[in-house]
C-alpha cells in the first residue's frame, strides 16, 4: 500500500494529523483550481479551505481504489461552480481601488520588475478569458490546461460523460481564440515565467 493511502485510512479513521498531511500535499493545486475558477485571491483561499472542510466531512465516503486527487477537485470545482452560479463574481483585477498591486508574492526564478508587471498584465488577461466560459466548461478547461487532467478524468471529477467534455473542450477552445483574436493578448512574445500556464 503506497504511502498516500496509508495516510488516507489513517484520516478516515479520525486521525487529524494525517489529514493535516493530505492538506499540505494537496493544497496547492486546490488553491490554483480555485484562483482560475474564481480569480480573486481571497474568495480562492476561502473556497480552498471550504473545499478541504467538505472533504474532511466526507472523507468516510472517500473510496480508496478511487484517485484521491480526482476526489477532492471534484469537490474542490462543485464548490467554485456553486459559488459562481450563485453570485456572479466582479471582474478580476490585480489592483485595488486606488490602482495599487493587491499583493506581490517574490519569486526566487522571477524575472526583472518590467516582465513580471508584463506577466501580471497577462494573467489578468487570461483571467479575463476564462471569465467569459460557463462554469463548468472553465472547470473542464482548467483542468485539462493547468491540471494535465484527461478527458477521462475530468468526466469523472465534473460529473460529466467523455463525449460532453469533449464537447466542452472544443467549444471553450473555439471560443478563447475567437476572443482572442477579437483582443490579442499583450505583449505576446514576452518569454512565458517558469510557474506559467502551459495553456496560453
Amino acid at each position: 500500500m503506497d504511502e498516500e493511502k496509508t495516510w488516507i485510512l489513517q484520516a478516515q479513521q479520525g486521525s487529524d494529523e494525517a489529514f493535516t498531511v493530505l492538506v499540505e500535499t494537496y493544497q496547492k493545486p486546490v488553491y490554483n483550481l480555485c484562483y482560475r475558477m474564481l480569480g480573486v485571491a481571497d474568495l480562492a483561499e476561502d473556497a480552498a479551505q471550504e473545499s478541504f472542510l467538505r472533504a474532511y466531512k466526507n472523507l468516510h465516503r472517500y473510496d480508496v481504489n478511487r484517485s484521491f486527487a480526482t476526489w477532492l477537485l471534484s469537490i474542490t470545482a462543485h464548490y467554485c461552480i456553486d459559488r459562481l452560479r450563485r453570485k456572479k463574481l466582479p471582474t478580476f483585477s490585480l489592483h485595488d481601488d486606488e490602482g495599487t498591486p493587491r499583493e506581490y508574492i517574490p519569486d526566487a526564478s522571477a524575472v526583472h520588475p518590467e516582465r513580471a508587471a508584463i506577466y501580471s498584465d497577462q494573467q489578468e488577461y487570461i483571467q479575463g478569458l476564462l471569465s467569459e466560459l460557463s462554469e463548468l466548461d472553465r472547470a473542464a478547461l482548467i483542468l485539462r490546461y493547468w491540471h494535465d487532467y484527461s478527458e477521462v478524468e475530468i468526466a469523472e471529477t465534473l460529473d460529466l460523460t467523455v463525449s460532453a467534455v469533449k464537447s466542452r473542450l472544443h467549444r471553450s477552445r473555439r471560443k478563447l481564440g475567437s476572443l482572442w483574436e477579437d483582443d490579442p493578448q499583450p505583449s505576446p512574445n514576452v518569454e512565458r515565467m517558469p510557474y506559467g500556464s502551459p495553456a496560453f
